[in-house]
Protein backbone atom coordinates (compact mmCIF):
# COMPACT_ATOMS: atom_id res chain seq x y z
CA UNK A 1 0.00 0.00 0.00
CA UNK A 2 1.53 3.50 -0.68
CA UNK A 3 0.23 7.05 0.58
CA UNK A 4 0.61 10.04 -1.11
CA UNK A 5 -0.47 13.15 0.97
CA UNK A 6 -1.06 16.45 -1.08
CA UNK A 7 -0.37 19.87 0.21
CA UNK A 8 0.40 23.48 -0.94
CA UNK A 9 -0.44 27.26 0.02
CA UNK A 10 -4.63 27.56 -0.07
CA UNK A 11 -5.67 27.98 -4.41
CA UNK A 12 -2.50 26.69 -5.57
CA UNK A 13 -4.87 23.60 -6.97
CA UNK A 14 -3.87 20.69 -4.89
CA UNK A 15 -7.15 19.27 -5.17
CA UNK A 16 -7.41 19.32 -8.87
CA UNK A 17 -3.90 17.17 -9.10
CA UNK A 18 -4.95 15.52 -6.07
CA UNK A 19 -8.24 14.42 -8.27
CA UNK A 20 -6.12 14.15 -11.21
CA UNK A 21 -3.36 11.76 -9.94
CA UNK A 22 -5.60 9.14 -8.75
CA UNK A 23 -7.95 9.10 -11.77
CA UNK A 24 -3.82 8.38 -13.68
CA UNK A 25 -3.92 5.68 -11.57
CA UNK A 26 -6.91 3.86 -11.43
CA UNK A 27 -6.73 3.95 -15.01
CA UNK A 28 -3.27 1.92 -14.88
CA UNK A 29 -5.49 -0.49 -13.08
CA UNK A 30 -3.82 0.29 -9.48
CA UNK A 31 -6.70 0.36 -7.14
CA UNK A 32 -6.66 3.91 -6.20
CA UNK A 33 -8.98 5.81 -2.96
CA UNK A 34 -8.62 9.42 -3.39
CA UNK A 35 -9.93 11.05 0.19
CA UNK A 36 -9.65 14.73 1.11
CA UNK A 37 -9.47 15.90 5.03
CA UNK A 38 -9.98 19.94 3.90
CA UNK A 39 -12.54 20.99 5.95
CA UNK A 40 -13.50 23.24 1.90
CA UNK A 41 -14.75 19.30 0.84
CA UNK A 42 -13.82 20.82 -3.14
CA UNK A 43 -13.11 17.10 -3.75
CA UNK A 44 -16.70 15.96 -4.85
CA UNK A 45 -16.46 19.39 -7.19
CA UNK A 46 -13.47 18.28 -8.83
CA UNK A 47 -15.27 14.86 -9.78
CA UNK A 48 -18.65 16.25 -10.54
CA UNK A 49 -19.91 13.65 -8.06
CA UNK A 50 -20.98 13.95 -4.29
CA UNK A 51 -18.76 12.59 -1.82
CA UNK A 52 -19.06 10.95 1.61
CA UNK A 53 -17.24 9.83 4.65
CA UNK A 54 -18.02 6.01 3.22
CA UNK A 55 -15.57 5.73 0.05
CA UNK A 56 -18.49 5.75 -2.74
CA UNK A 57 -17.25 4.56 -6.67
CA UNK A 58 -16.47 7.16 -8.95
CA UNK A 59 -14.81 4.83 -11.40
CA UNK A 60 -13.45 1.70 -11.96
CA UNK A 61 -10.54 1.12 -9.44
CA UNK A 62 -11.34 4.74 -8.61
CA UNK A 63 -13.19 5.56 -5.30
CA UNK A 64 -13.54 8.70 -3.05
CA UNK A 65 -14.41 9.99 0.00
CA UNK A 66 -14.15 12.93 2.51
CA UNK A 67 -13.76 12.38 6.24
CA UNK A 68 -16.17 13.78 8.30
CA UNK A 69 -13.92 15.36 11.30
CA UNK A 70 -16.44 16.69 13.13
CA UNK A 71 -18.52 13.27 13.51
CA UNK A 72 -15.30 11.44 14.72
CA UNK A 73 -14.82 14.03 17.53
CA UNK A 74 -18.11 13.03 18.36
CA UNK A 75 -18.03 9.31 18.42
CA UNK A 76 -14.45 8.49 18.80
CA UNK A 77 -13.04 11.06 21.13
CA UNK A 78 -15.56 11.56 23.24
CA UNK A 79 -15.26 7.98 24.80
CA UNK A 80 -11.46 8.97 25.46
CA UNK A 81 -12.07 12.20 27.09
CA UNK A 82 -15.06 10.72 29.00
CA UNK A 83 -12.31 8.42 30.74
CA UNK A 84 -9.54 11.10 30.69
CA UNK A 85 -12.08 13.49 32.89
CA UNK A 86 -12.25 10.71 34.75
CA UNK A 87 -9.03 10.22 35.94
CA UNK A 88 -8.01 13.52 36.15
CA UNK A 89 -10.83 13.99 38.99
CA UNK A 90 -9.38 11.19 40.38
CA UNK A 91 -5.92 12.78 41.13
CA UNK A 92 -7.62 15.46 42.90
CA UNK A 93 -8.25 17.95 39.79
CA UNK A 94 -11.76 19.37 40.53
CA UNK A 95 -14.36 18.59 37.60
CA UNK A 96 -14.03 21.77 35.38
CA UNK A 97 -10.08 21.86 35.25
CA UNK A 98 -10.55 18.11 34.54
CA UNK A 99 -12.83 18.86 31.67
CA UNK A 100 -10.86 21.75 30.41
CA UNK A 101 -7.45 19.86 30.36
CA UNK A 102 -8.70 17.22 28.24
CA UNK A 103 -10.04 19.48 25.56
CA UNK A 104 -7.25 18.56 23.39
CA UNK A 105 -5.97 21.09 20.60
CA UNK A 106 -6.65 20.15 16.81
CA UNK A 107 -8.41 17.04 17.96
CA UNK A 108 -10.61 16.92 14.90
CA UNK A 109 -7.25 16.88 12.45
CA UNK A 110 -5.43 13.88 14.63
CA UNK A 111 -8.88 11.82 14.06
CA UNK A 112 -9.22 12.66 10.26
CA UNK A 113 -5.70 11.41 10.23
CA UNK A 114 -6.58 8.42 12.30
CA UNK A 115 -9.42 8.08 9.88
CA UNK A 116 -6.98 8.06 7.00
CA UNK A 117 -4.60 5.46 8.36
CA UNK A 118 -7.49 3.01 8.80
CA UNK A 119 -8.53 3.51 4.88
CA UNK A 120 -5.41 3.15 4.04
CA UNK A 121 -4.47 -0.30 5.79
CA UNK A 122 -7.95 -1.84 5.39
CA UNK A 123 -6.20 -4.08 2.29
CA UNK A 124 -9.05 -2.53 -0.31
CA UNK A 125 -7.14 -0.19 -2.27
CA UNK A 126 -3.09 -0.29 -3.35
CA UNK A 127 -3.04 3.82 -3.44
CA UNK A 128 -4.58 5.94 -0.74
CA UNK A 129 -4.12 9.79 -2.29
CA UNK A 130 -4.93 12.35 0.70
CA UNK A 131 -6.26 15.89 -0.72
CA UNK A 132 -5.23 17.62 2.56
CA UNK A 133 -5.51 21.19 3.76
CA UNK A 134 -3.87 24.07 2.96
CA UNK A 135 -0.22 23.96 4.21
CA UNK A 136 -0.32 25.16 7.91
CA UNK A 137 -3.18 23.01 8.58
CA UNK A 138 -1.05 20.06 7.28
CA UNK A 139 2.03 20.48 9.19
CA UNK A 140 -0.21 20.74 12.00
CA UNK A 141 -1.97 17.57 11.19
CA UNK A 142 1.77 15.40 10.60
CA UNK A 143 2.89 16.97 13.61
CA UNK A 144 -0.01 15.70 15.91
CA UNK A 145 0.74 12.38 16.30
CA UNK A 146 4.14 12.76 18.05
CA UNK A 147 3.14 16.17 20.56
CA UNK A 148 0.02 14.00 21.39
CA UNK A 149 2.59 10.87 22.40
CA UNK A 150 4.11 13.52 24.49
CA UNK A 151 0.31 14.56 26.31
CA UNK A 152 -0.10 10.94 26.72
CA UNK A 153 2.83 10.06 28.50
CA UNK A 154 2.10 13.09 30.74
CA UNK A 155 -1.67 11.39 31.23
CA UNK A 156 -0.07 7.89 31.95
CA UNK A 157 1.24 9.12 35.33
CA UNK A 158 -2.22 9.32 36.61
CA UNK A 159 -2.82 5.51 35.17
CA UNK A 160 -3.67 4.53 38.64
CA UNK A 161 -6.33 6.84 39.82
CA UNK A 162 -8.01 6.22 36.93
CA UNK A 163 -8.43 2.60 37.20
CA UNK A 164 -7.40 -0.10 34.67
CA UNK A 165 -10.27 1.27 31.57
CA UNK A 166 -8.40 4.00 31.56
CA UNK A 167 -4.73 2.71 31.27
CA UNK A 168 -5.75 0.50 28.75
CA UNK A 169 -7.60 2.96 26.87
CA UNK A 170 -4.45 5.53 27.10
CA UNK A 171 -2.38 2.71 26.12
CA UNK A 172 -3.95 1.69 22.86
CA UNK A 173 -4.30 5.15 21.97
CA UNK A 174 -0.44 6.03 22.73
CA UNK A 175 0.36 2.42 20.73
CA UNK A 176 -1.87 3.54 17.52
CA UNK A 177 -0.13 7.33 17.51
CA UNK A 178 3.33 5.21 17.02
CA UNK A 179 1.82 3.30 14.42
CA UNK A 180 1.01 6.29 12.64
CA UNK A 181 3.68 8.43 13.45
CA UNK A 182 5.78 5.24 11.90
CA UNK A 183 3.76 5.32 8.56
CA UNK A 184 3.94 8.56 7.95
CA UNK A 185 8.08 8.67 8.48
CA UNK A 186 8.17 5.38 6.56
CA UNK A 187 9.33 6.70 2.61
CA UNK A 188 8.93 3.06 1.49
CA UNK A 189 4.91 3.67 1.65
CA UNK A 190 4.46 7.46 2.47
CA UNK A 191 5.06 10.45 0.16
CA UNK A 192 4.38 14.08 0.24
CA UNK A 193 3.36 15.97 -3.35
CA UNK A 194 3.38 19.92 -2.42
CA UNK A 195 1.99 21.97 -4.86
CA UNK A 196 2.47 25.67 -5.41
CA UNK A 197 2.41 28.07 -8.05
CA UNK A 198 5.09 30.23 -9.57
CA UNK A 199 4.80 33.06 -7.24
CA UNK A 200 7.60 34.05 -4.68
CA UNK A 201 5.29 34.35 -1.38
CA UNK A 202 3.73 30.87 -2.38
CA UNK A 203 7.94 29.60 -3.36
CA UNK A 204 8.92 31.02 0.46
CA UNK A 205 6.05 29.35 1.82
CA UNK A 206 7.32 25.88 0.16
CA UNK A 207 10.66 26.11 1.37
CA UNK A 208 9.64 26.48 4.78
CA UNK A 209 7.55 23.49 3.99
CA UNK A 210 9.87 21.25 3.01
CA UNK A 211 12.55 22.12 5.57
CA UNK A 212 9.85 21.56 8.39
CA UNK A 213 8.81 18.10 6.73
CA UNK A 214 12.12 17.16 6.49
CA UNK A 215 12.76 18.12 10.15
CA UNK A 216 9.82 15.32 10.96
CA UNK A 217 11.30 12.77 8.97
CA UNK A 218 8.66 12.67 6.36
CA UNK A 219 9.47 12.86 2.17
CA UNK A 220 8.29 15.21 -0.39
CA UNK A 221 9.05 12.92 -3.44
CA UNK A 222 7.54 15.36 -5.35
CA UNK A 223 7.26 19.38 -5.91
CA UNK A 224 4.16 20.21 -8.40
CA UNK A 225 4.25 23.96 -9.81
CA UNK A 226 1.04 24.25 -11.41
CA UNK A 227 -1.14 27.05 -13.67
CA UNK A 228 1.66 27.96 -15.66
CA UNK A 229 0.86 30.33 -18.11
CA UNK A 230 1.68 29.19 -21.65
CA UNK A 231 4.12 30.87 -23.67
CA UNK A 232 2.12 33.16 -26.46
CA UNK A 233 4.10 32.41 -29.10
CA UNK A 234 3.65 34.28 -32.18
CA UNK A 235 0.48 36.08 -31.21
CA UNK A 236 0.31 40.08 -31.56
CA UNK A 237 -2.35 42.48 -29.24
CA UNK A 238 -2.64 43.46 -25.59
CA UNK A 239 -3.34 40.15 -24.78
CA UNK A 240 -0.16 38.30 -25.85
CA UNK A 241 2.16 41.15 -24.00
CA UNK A 242 0.33 40.71 -20.74
CA UNK A 243 0.83 36.72 -21.00
CA UNK A 244 4.33 37.37 -21.95
CA UNK A 245 4.82 39.74 -18.98
CA UNK A 246 3.24 37.03 -16.78
CA UNK A 247 5.28 34.09 -18.05
CA UNK A 248 8.58 35.90 -17.96
CA UNK A 249 7.70 36.53 -14.25
CA UNK A 250 7.28 33.02 -13.71
CA UNK A 251 10.11 31.80 -15.57
CA UNK A 252 12.29 34.46 -13.24
CA UNK A 253 10.39 32.41 -10.34
CA UNK A 254 11.26 28.96 -11.83
CA UNK A 255 14.90 30.19 -12.61
CA UNK A 256 15.26 30.96 -8.73
CA UNK A 257 13.66 27.64 -7.47
CA UNK A 258 15.96 25.47 -9.86
CA UNK A 259 19.03 27.38 -8.35
CA UNK A 260 18.07 27.67 -4.95
CA UNK A 261 18.58 23.79 -4.26
CA UNK A 262 14.41 22.68 -4.45
CA UNK A 263 13.93 19.61 -5.21
CA UNK A 264 13.02 19.25 -9.01
CA UNK A 265 9.77 19.89 -9.88
CA UNK A 266 7.31 18.90 -12.49
CA UNK A 267 4.67 21.55 -14.40
CA UNK A 268 1.20 21.82 -15.56
CA UNK A 269 0.13 24.80 -17.04
CA UNK A 270 -2.72 26.72 -16.53
CA UNK A 271 -6.30 26.11 -18.32
CA UNK A 272 -8.70 28.52 -19.93
CA UNK A 273 -11.45 27.13 -18.26
CA UNK A 274 -12.15 24.60 -14.45
CA UNK A 275 -10.80 21.28 -14.57
CA UNK A 276 -13.84 19.57 -13.76
CA UNK A 277 -14.91 15.59 -14.16
CA UNK A 278 -13.05 12.78 -15.30
CA UNK A 279 -11.81 13.76 -18.58
CA UNK A 280 -10.12 16.94 -17.71
CA UNK A 281 -8.62 15.41 -15.13
CA UNK A 282 -6.93 12.48 -16.83
CA UNK A 283 -5.89 15.18 -19.36
CA UNK A 284 -4.27 17.00 -16.39
CA UNK A 285 -2.86 13.67 -15.46
CA UNK A 286 -1.54 13.35 -18.84
CA UNK A 287 0.42 16.62 -19.11
CA UNK A 288 1.84 16.04 -15.33
CA UNK A 289 2.96 12.78 -15.82
CA UNK A 290 3.28 11.77 -19.05
CA UNK A 291 3.97 8.04 -20.03
CA UNK A 292 5.97 7.45 -15.91
CA UNK A 293 4.04 6.27 -13.55
CA UNK A 294 2.23 8.44 -11.15
CA UNK A 295 3.76 6.92 -8.22
CA UNK A 296 7.52 7.68 -9.37
CA UNK A 297 9.05 10.34 -7.12
CA UNK A 298 11.18 13.52 -8.68
CA UNK A 299 14.40 11.67 -6.91
CA UNK A 300 14.64 8.36 -6.36
CA UNK A 301 16.43 8.65 -2.96
CA UNK A 302 16.31 11.46 -0.02
CA UNK A 303 19.92 12.65 1.14
CA UNK A 304 19.60 11.06 4.73
CA UNK A 305 18.82 13.74 7.41
CA UNK A 306 21.76 13.50 9.15
CA UNK A 307 25.57 12.91 7.48
CA UNK A 308 28.97 12.96 9.72
CA UNK A 309 32.12 13.41 8.37
CA UNK A 310 35.42 14.01 10.46
CA UNK A 311 37.69 16.73 9.83
CA UNK A 312 41.06 18.03 11.45
CA UNK A 313 40.16 18.73 15.42
CA UNK A 314 36.43 17.74 15.22
CA UNK A 315 33.42 16.39 12.88
CA UNK A 316 31.09 18.07 10.53
CA UNK A 317 27.46 16.93 10.93
CA UNK A 318 25.23 18.04 7.30
CA UNK A 319 21.43 18.55 8.50
CA UNK A 320 19.83 17.60 4.62
CA UNK A 321 17.02 20.79 5.71
CA UNK A 322 16.42 22.34 2.33
CA UNK A 323 16.87 26.08 3.47
CA UNK A 324 16.20 29.48 1.90
CA UNK A 325 17.99 32.49 2.49
CA UNK A 326 15.62 34.03 4.67
CA UNK A 327 15.55 31.06 6.55
CA UNK A 328 15.42 31.61 10.86
CA UNK A 329 17.80 28.63 12.06
CA UNK A 330 18.54 28.19 15.63
CA UNK A 331 20.49 25.30 17.27
CA UNK A 332 20.84 24.19 20.73
CA UNK A 333 22.46 21.33 22.85
CA UNK A 334 19.41 19.04 24.74
CA UNK A 335 21.30 16.35 27.00
CA UNK A 336 22.38 13.99 24.05
CA UNK A 337 20.17 15.63 21.34
CA UNK A 338 20.42 18.25 19.29
CA UNK A 339 17.40 20.98 19.10
CA UNK A 340 17.14 22.02 15.51
CA UNK A 341 14.52 25.28 15.13
CA UNK A 342 13.77 26.08 11.66
CA UNK A 343 11.01 28.71 11.00
CA UNK A 344 9.74 28.19 14.47
CA UNK A 345 9.38 24.25 13.88
CA UNK A 346 11.42 22.76 15.99
CA UNK A 347 12.78 19.22 16.63
CA UNK A 348 15.20 17.10 18.20
CA UNK A 349 17.49 14.89 16.98
CA UNK A 350 19.43 12.17 18.71
CA UNK A 351 23.55 13.13 18.28
CA UNK A 352 25.89 9.57 16.83
CA UNK A 353 27.72 8.21 19.84
CA UNK A 354 31.02 10.13 18.64
CA UNK A 355 29.46 13.46 18.91
CA UNK A 356 27.71 13.77 21.99
CA UNK A 357 30.82 14.61 24.03
CA UNK A 358 31.77 17.72 21.44
CA UNK A 359 30.80 21.07 21.23
CA UNK A 360 29.02 22.90 18.51
CA UNK A 361 31.22 25.54 17.32
CA UNK A 362 29.59 27.00 14.76
CA UNK A 363 27.48 26.42 11.48
CA UNK A 364 26.58 27.42 8.19
CA UNK A 365 23.81 26.53 5.26
CA UNK A 366 24.15 25.95 1.60
CA UNK A 367 21.59 24.74 -0.41
CA UNK A 368 22.02 21.44 0.50
CA UNK A 369 21.09 22.51 3.89
CA UNK A 370 22.77 23.10 7.25
CA UNK A 371 26.59 22.28 7.81
CA UNK A 372 27.48 22.03 12.11
CA UNK A 373 31.02 22.18 13.16
CA UNK A 374 31.81 20.25 16.64
CA UNK A 375 34.82 19.89 18.48
CA UNK A 376 35.96 17.66 20.97
CA UNK A 377 34.95 18.14 24.12
CA UNK A 378 38.26 20.29 25.70
CA UNK A 379 39.09 21.96 22.72
CA UNK A 380 38.15 25.10 21.29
Amino acid sequence: MRLLLFTGKGGVGKTTLAAATAAGLATRGYKTLVVSTDPAHSLGDAFAQRLAAEPAEVDHCLHGAQVDSRGLVDGMWQELRGKLTAALAGAGIDALDAEELTVLPGVDELLALTEVQRLAESGRWDIVVVDCGPTAETLRLLALPEAVSGYLNRMWQLKFAGGRGTVEAVRRLGSHLESLRGLLTDQARTGVRLVLTPERVVVAEARRTLSSLALRGIQVDRVIVNRLMPAPGVWRGAAASWLRTRRRQQDAVLAELAGSGLAEFSQVEHRASEPVGLPALLEISAELYGHADPLSANEKTAPPLLDVSEVDGGFELRVALPLGPEAAVDLARVDDDLAITVDGFRRLVALPGALRACHITGAVSDARGLVVSLTHAGRQ
